[in-house]
């Protein structure tokens, strides 16, 4: 029997790094961090890095964290 994919989206973020490339991180998966030359790289990276995390959590039976938005006024 063909396991069923299901595609997720992950919110990351993208930092410069001070001499250069980026460290890029995904708020949502602790400790889910990547590194690249270039953005392009970067994302890659965590995309690869973010399908682990959630391959482990799938052996280990961690839950995916809920995500929630709240929107909050400024000014």
């Amino acid at each position: 029997m063909e396991q069923k994919r299901i595609i997720q989206n992950f919110e990351v973020i993208l930092e410069p790094e001070e001499t250069e490339g980026y460290h890029v991180y995904c708020p949502l998966l602790k400790g889910c961090h990547s590194c690249g030359a270039t953005k392009e790289e970067a994302l890659e990276r965590i995309k690869e890095a973010i399908e682990l995390w959630l391959e482990s959590a799938r052996e280990l039976g961690i839950k995916i964290p809920e995500k929630e938005v709240i929107s909050v006024e400024v000014g």
